[in-house]
């Protein structure tokens, strides 16, 4: 466990989790290139950390909007903040932002329909989006670091999520808190992905010959 922990922790520059990010950022920052300026990012369930890291904080007539269920914390210029649910968000207009931004966030919203939703409202507000998830078929589940964790029975991810910590999450002994932990994550494959955006391109990011991660990306020139 120790061992594929460093290599999923992407605060490590030298881990698999930070090269793959790098790579993903270097994409964003290319495709943001093409948006004309002045350019507003909506980034549902993201921070301002996260483009410092990517190198995308303070680019030139780019301003971030940032969208958590509670608004996070802004330090600097090119940066706004506000609480919402990526899953509607009645009080953003049609097309009001030139891209939408989300890293590893829908397979956190809820089940199937709750994924619909997101991806709907990501494409009703956004001229242009990128959206990025794990791979459900990677063999190593990206979040509890366990071989095929996302493949076995339910009650044996219960049990396991209250008798073991496990990746990112501490050991759950009671039963409901492990249940709802275990069935919070839904992860989606390649078609789930382009089902949920039509006309999407889904870039995948590979790692020694299997898809680590997915992107649905549309609307870019």
């Amino acid at each position: 466990m120790g061992l594929l922990f460093k290599l999923a922790d992407n605060r490590n520059p030298r881990s698999l989790a930070g090269w793959l990010r790098r790579r993903r950022s270097a994409l964003l920052r290319d495709l943001l290139a093409s948006v004309p300026r002045p350019a507003r990012v909506l980034d549902v369930g993201g921070t301002q950390a996260y483009w410092e890291v990517a190198e995308a904080a303070g680019l030139e007539g780019v301003t971030v909007v940032l969208l958590n269920r509670a608004p996070p914390v802004v330090t600097r210029p090119g940066f706004e903040s506000r609480g919402g649910d990526a899953r509607a968000m009645p009080e953003l207009a049609d097309q009001s932002f030139d891209v939408v931004f989300s890293n590893s966030v829908i397979e956190h919203v809820g089940d199937r329909d709750d994924q619909r939703a997101m991806a709907s409202e990501v494409r009703r507000v956004g001229k242009r989006y990128f959206i990025q998830t794990p791979n459900r078929h990677f063999p190593i589940e990206p979040h509890f670091l366990v071989p095929g964790f996302q493949f076995l029975p339910l009650e044996v991810r219960v049990q396991l999520v209250m008798r073991f910590s496990l990746g990112w999450y501490a050991r759950t002994p009671d039963r409901a808190a492990a249940h709802a932990l275990a069935t919070s994550i839904e992860l989606l494959t390649g078609p789930e992905l382009a089902a949920l955006f039509p006309g999407a391109t889904i870039h995948r990011e590979r790692f020694a010959g299997l898809t680590k991660s997915l992107i649905a990306i549309g609307g870019f020139a």
